[in-house]
């Protein structure tokens, strides 16, 4: 029997003999057996308009978790980016906003403020710039100043979304332009916009880390930094660099969301750093550094949507998903020890 499967093996393309012994098929096989489960319980969640929801909420998760998978691969880790979500989002919403100061309670906070009235175009290239100089903060401590990468993040995690707040003071920024809502609420060849905007940010990553040699020294970065440093490699440049790119990314997803919600909520982004980590770590991402592939982090963001969209489904009550997201989380990270050691 073994030489019958070997034999059938071996007919096949190259590509897919190498897929289907990785880790990424193992993970995508859990997400196939999670949605016939899911659907066997609730087959509500095959509905296209629920497909449809879910698929907005796996790309924008997917963009934010492509970012930071470019800095966990360095054996780092960016607990800024959810708070650079919001902070891209405020900066953008303010630029385009028709509508400053309509409600007499925000005076004295940003969405009273005056307003350039950019167009959405360049409003969001502001919105990005403004979250990639945070990402730019951040690269430098940790790059030149030495500070670790989770005291650094954590430090500009508090910084950005602590003037979210102070700056708005939690009211919402409104008027956006009705010509902005097309970014994240229609679609385009029967796929939500945000979709194909994670596609596109997905190829740019794949074809950056594995066809680049600033791809092969961020994976050489994470396997041994100090042999890479030896080898001449500006570790410090790169990683500078990395922290813009998380950031970049987040800042993407998080001014979509101003056209999902059609205004900058002050809490956009929140909590938002812990789904990408996870979606990462699901996706086969090792926290050590060194390994970890775009598709895999594309399906571990999957995985979170379809299980957080599930447990609604099945009637599991809100205040057990954290606990469970928790516990795959934990298992994943089980897994890529267990996959390590052997």
């Amino acid at each position: 029997m073994d030489a019958i499967a070997a034999t059938r093996e071996s007919r096949l393309p190259r590509f897919l003999q190498s897929f289907l012994r990785s880790k990424e098929f193992a993970i995508l096989l859990a997400l196939v057996i999670m949605m016939v489960v899911i659907t066997a319980v609730n087959r509500r969640f095959i509905d296209y308009t629920n497909l449809s929801q879910v698929s907005r909420q796996i790309a924008f998760v997917a963009i934010v978790a492509l970012g930071e998978l470019f800095v966990i691969l360095t054996g780092g880790i960016d607990l800024s980016v959810g708070s650079v979500m919001g902070w891209a989002a405020l900066a953008a919403a303010w630029a385009m906003t028709t509508t400053p100061g309509a409600d007499p309670d925000t005076a004295n906070s940003m969405a009273a403020m005056w307003s350039p009235h950019l167009h959405p175009a360049l409003a969001v290239v502001f919105g990005v710039l403004v979250g990639v100089t945070m990402g730019a903060i951040s690269g430098s401590l940790i790059a030149y100043v030495k500070i670790p990468p989770f005291i650094a993040t954590l430090g500009m995690l508090s910084f950005a979304s602590g003037n979210v707040l102070g700056l708005t003071k939690g009211w919402p920024i409104t008027g956006i332009p009705k010509s902005y809502y097309w970014v994240a609420q229609q679609d385009f060849l029967k796929l939500p916009v945000p979709v194909w905007v994670a596609l596109v940010l997905a190829v740019v990553a794949h074809v950056a880390l594995t066809y680049t040699a600033f791809g092969r020294r961020t994976y050489a970065i994470g396997g041994n930094e100090q042999a890479t440093f030896l080898s001449g490699i500006d570790i410090d440049r790169i990683k500078f660099v990395l922290y813009m790119i998380a950031a970049g990314f987040a800042s993407v997803s998080g001014i979509m969301l101003v056209s999902r919600f059609a205004s900058s909520q002050a809490d956009i982004g929140k909590g938002w750093e812990l789904d990408a980590i996870a979606a990462a770590v699901i996706g086969g991402t090792s926290l050590a550094g060194g390994s970890g592939s775009v598709l895999g982090v594309i399906i571990g963001a999957c995985i979170m949507a379809v299980l957080r969209n599930g447990l609604v489904l099945m009637g599991v009550s809100t205040y057990w998903h954290t606990s469970i997201i928790g516990v795959v989380i934990v298992l994943a990270a089980v897994l890529d020890v267990k996959t390590k050691r052997s």
